[in-house]
């Protein structure tokens, strides 16, 4: 199972000798073998362990049946349906996933937008372990909520979606195509409705050459999908007609099937139901158990997932168009009519296949039924000679397909079939023989030490840098030692070779006598021009939606190839089996324990700016900027800013000595803009010089406790920009953070230093010493001691102060009553917003806002606008998308006692970090609310030029 799933065919058929660029021992075997890539899963989960493991080897044998499912967003999946068919039936699956999901919330941190990307990309390739799928990625950004999907073709281009679609099913070839959503208003988000009508169209498209004919320069061919289906819809369709839960309105009963061209008034049906609660008796759980602890993996979107109770479950699925005839009624699997056995794949071949292949073909699926016949739990090896039998086979009827005079396509994609029945012999085979393989790197060849930890596993640095070297541990096992291990080596994923050699430190196992169990340890040597491991799919702004690519190869792909792998193979009878995996490092999260985490290659040195948006200093004072530098191992060099025409930095430059591996302590600077600065925005970028190159960025490991991290790098800068705007003096100000934003930052921005609240804080602090309290979004979700100590903060409104309460995802209690009904979304960031009360002091001072404010936002205008309120309550504001109800509920003030309460849907959190002037004028006048009765000029900072000449 580690590989079943990591795997890309080599386009053409290779020998053993021909995949390697070079090996640590000699003498490589010339039986022919197919290219799979190194699995990145260093634990597999308990599923996909011992008996557990080869049985469900054994069912993929004996099927050629594949799926693909296209969704839009990470969690939008039908982990239950994908688990029932890969765990239960063996089926082939893979799934496209348009979007990263960055344009979503942030449900345990502040990472955004790009980084948040990254995170989920990441939950769900961990998800995917759990439902066994292989992943594919769109190029397409999540841009935010949209309503239609005409909005959403529209941000991205309809040719750019459906030729992500399109290369994905001609790269898996699945036989099936399936949708969470149906491409109706039912699906609500219009990315939602994008998804499934792109899985339709692309249903008719992927098979014919006049479609994207550029992919073939990629290796992949035209591939015709035999059915396409979508999950019945979620909202419910009645006498009203069908529900829109984007709107919350209703719109007429009508769908289109992109597969037909067909428009159709009537409720679709019902076509196949999927039992995904039926209880797996190998596994101990029902699919759908497994299913939904994936799914709680992806804990930005939900927090981290509750238990499943077992229970029957269903999953319906509407057939939109199929190859199949003579269908009839509901099935109970995709798959009703096709030939999904091994001898089906003689149906690749038009007309009558040649009595050779369906001889061949009857052969190894002779060998798979004994095999799964003979199988007993606790004696796996006695199946291993069977097994070997069909891998021979297998062999033998692929090297005859390739001479074959069979039509070119159709021989291409049985040798691709038969290539996969290569690689799951082989997982079998190492499955029944219990042959295990581990690679790490180490920080010495001798003998491991247990240390405190126990494991024999050393901690090790995450990263190496070009030039540096290394050594890596290959851990080799054979529970039941009748394979001959016979070499273990390292392959570079670029063909770049790292110069490789056998450790002479004693401790280390020989090429020649390492036997199962034993170690070898190999030095190696990063190449002087290796490049970062870091994201291949990047985009200049957040407001482009869309990723560029760096390399077309990778298209579709996660992550980049992570840098280096080692191979075992090991010899069973005369037949090689190969096992592969991505070179791992040790680290420990306290609370987690040790985990492995894939080897990255990072630059010598990196140098980040902070704070990375700030705009300049209201009082006229210089613009702080601190700048660290992190080395890879001993260095020294000098840091300076590269500033815009006309501003001057103090220091014009600083030096760094480091003498090991680490960060340097932040060194300040101090930035002036010339005095007749004009309203605009401006770059401020560092750069640090050392052994004769220039450094202008850095990275950051971006993840979260127990999943897996990625490096993202970025330019080391800070985005700055003039905005008028005045705030009271003085202020105190408490912040209780949810699940994470840069609020905070941005009032350091006005000059307010803010202290985030502990729960001590909260539950004891004397709360009157604040000003200001202001919660952060989705804070009554993120501190459940909010809601034990709403009393002390309904008395320090009454007594006085200022409680600013920013979105919240669900209802929450406040001073007087209010509810937050369908917690209404307003997505279009250009909605018109219009002032209800511009005599509110809200609206007036210390700054007066007015619908200019609004210009210039990002991704949204804001959500969670409330329903309903008290007449308390005064609305300040009203905004609406197209076609949407005015909304009221985005800003809300009300008076309790002596005090003053607000809630602010509008997405500040959101356009402070991107510098919208407007966004920064609301949050000074919130802030000072409790000073809004005092208006004397002196109480207020503002932009002033003085006699120095600063601005």
């Amino acid at each position: 199972m580690r590989n079943a799933y990591k795997t890309q065919q080599a386009a053409s058929w290779l020998a053993l000798a021909s995949i390697l660029p070079f090996s640590a021992f000699a003498q490589q075997p010339a039986v022919p073998a197919v290219k799979v890539e190194p699995t990145e899963v260093a634990i597999p989960l308990p599923e996909d362990r011992g008996a557990a493991a080869l049985t469900q080897s054994l069912k993929r044998l004996g099927t050629w049946a594949s799926l693909m499912i296209i969704i839009a967003h990470p969690d939008d999946e039908d982990g239950s349906m994908l688990t029932y068919e890969t765990r239960g039936h063996g089926v082939r699956a893979a799934q496209l996933t348009l979007t990263r999901g960055e344009g979503g919330q942030n449900a345990i941190s502040a990472d955004a937008y790009d980084a948040l990307g990254i995170i989920r990309t990441n939950e769900l390739l961990r998800a995917d372990q759990f439902y066994c799928v292989k992943q594919y990625w769109g190029t397409e950004a999540d841009f935010g909520f949209s309503k239609t999907k005409e909005e959403a073709f529209a941000q991205w281009g309809h040719d750019r979606v459906l030729y992500d679609a399109v290369l994905a099913i001609r790269r898996e070839r699945p036989l099936v195509l399936v949708s969470t959503f149906v491409g109706g208003v039912t699906d609500g988000h219009g990315q939602h409705q994008v998804s499934a009508a792109i899985e339709q169209e692309a249903y008719r498209a992927a098979g014919d050459p006049k479609v994207f004919p550029e992919q073939f320069a990629l290796g992949v061919r035209p591939w015709s999908p035999r059915a396409v289906f979508s999950r019945m819809p979620f909202a419910p369709i009645t006498g009203k007609g069908m529900f829109d839960y984007a709107t919350g309105k209703w719109a007429p009963v009508k769908f289109y099937n992109y597969a037909t061209q067909e428009w159709s008034t009537k409720e679709i049906s019902t076509d196949v139901e999927i039992p995904t609660g039926s209880y797996d008796p190998v596994l101990g759980r029902t699919y759908t158990q497994i299913a939904r602890e994936g799914w709680g993996e992806q804990k930005s979107q939900n927090g981290g997932g509750n238990p499943t109770l077992s229970g029957s479950n269903e999953s319906e699925y509407h057939r939109w168009a199929t190859s199949v005839q003579g269908l009839n009624g509901v099935q109970n699997s995709f798959f009703a009519g096709m030939p999904t056995g091994i001898e089906g794949m003689a149906t690749l071949v038009s007309g009558t296949a040649p009595d050779w292949l369906k001889s061949g073909l009857a052969d190894i699926a002779a060998q798979v039924s004994a095999a799964q016949k003979q199988y007993v739990f606790e004696n796996p090896e006695a199946i291993a000679p069977v097994l070997k039998t069909g891998y021979q086979a297998t062999l033998r009827l692929r090297e005859r397909v390739a001479a074959s005079q069979i039509d070119a396509r159709e021989r291409a994609d049985l040798g691709a079939e038969l290539d996969l029945k290569i690689e799951q012999f082989q997982q079998a085979l190492a499955e029944s023989l219990g042959l295990d393989l581990q690679a790490f790197t180490t920080r010495s060849a001798g003998a491991p030490s247990q240390g405190p930890f126990g494991g024999g596993i050393d901690e090790t640095s995450r990263s190496v840098s070009p030039g540096e070297p290394l050594e890596v541990r290959i851990h080799t096992g054979n529970a039941i030692g009748k394979a001959k291990l016979e070499r273990v080596w390292l392959e570079s994923s670029d063909g770049h070779p790292w110069t490789s050699r056998e450790s002479s430190v004693k401790g280390s196992a020989s090429a020649a006598s390492a036997s199962p169990g034993s170690d070898v340890t190999l030095e190696a040597r990063v190449p002087e021009d290796a490049s970062p491991t870091k994201p291949y799919f990047t985009r200049p702004t957040i407001e482009q939606p869309y990723y560029d690519i760096s390399n077309p190869e990778w298209r579709g792909r996660s992550f980049a190839p992570y840098p280096l792998a080692a191979w075992a193979e090991f010899r069973y009878d005369g037949v090689p089996i190969r096992m592969g995996e991505v070179v791992q490092t040790m680290q420990r999260q306290v609370g987690v324990g040790g985990i492995f985490e894939p080897l990255v290659v990072t630059p010598k040195i990196g140098v980040r700016v902070s704070p990375e948006s700030r705009i300049l200093p209201i009082d006229g004072s210089p613009l702080p900027v601190k700048v660290t530098v992190h080395t890879e191992g001993p260095a020294e060099g000098k840091v300076r800013l590269k500033l815009p025409a006309g501003w001057s930095a103090t220091p014009a430059e600083a030096e760094f000595h480091r003498k090991v591996f680490g960060d340097t302590a932040a060194m300040p600077f101090e930035v002036k803009p010339p005095a007749d600065l004009k309203d605009s925005s401006f770059a401020v970028q560092a750069e640090a010089e050392s052994g004769g190159r220039t450094y202008e960025s850095g990275w950051q490991w971006v993840g979260h406790a127990g999943l897996r991290p990625y490096n993202m790098y970025r330019k080391a800068e800070i985005k700055t920009r003039f905005v008028d705007v005045k705030v009271a003096p003085g202020l105190h100000v408490g912040y209780v953070m949810g699940t994470g934003d840069t609020v905070p930052e941005a009032m350091e921005g006005l000059g307010v230093t803010p202290h985030l609240l502990t729960t001590s804080d909260l539950m004891s602090s004397d709360l009157s010493a604040w000003d200001v309290i202001m919660l952060g979004i989705r804070a009554y979700s993120a501190r459940p001691e909010l809601g034990m100590v709403q009393a002390r903060l309904d008395a320090f409104v009454e007594g006085g102060g200022t409680l600013i309460v920013q979105y919240q995802s669900n209802n929450f209690p406040a001073p007087f009553p209010l509810t937050m009904g369908r917690a209404e979304r307003v997505v279009e960031e250009s909605a018109p917003v219009k002032i209800l009360a511009p005599e509110n002091k809200l609206m007036t001072w210390p700054n007066q806002i007015t619908s200019h404010d609004f210009d210039g936002w990002v991704e949204e205008r804001g959500h969670s606008f409330l329903d309903s309120w008290d007449p308390a309550y005064s609305a300040l504001t009203e905004t609406a998308d197209a076609g949407q109800d005015p909304q009221r509920g985005g800003l809300l003030v009300a008076h309790p006692g002596k005090g003053t309460y607000i809630y602010m849907a509008y997405a500040l959190y959101r356009q402070l970090p991107e510098l919208v002037p407007g966004s920064y004028r609301l949050l000074a006048n919130l802030l000072s609310a409790p000073k809004a009765n005092r208006t004397s000029t002196d109480l207020i900072h503002e932009n002033v030029t003085n006699d120095n000449g600063s601005y």
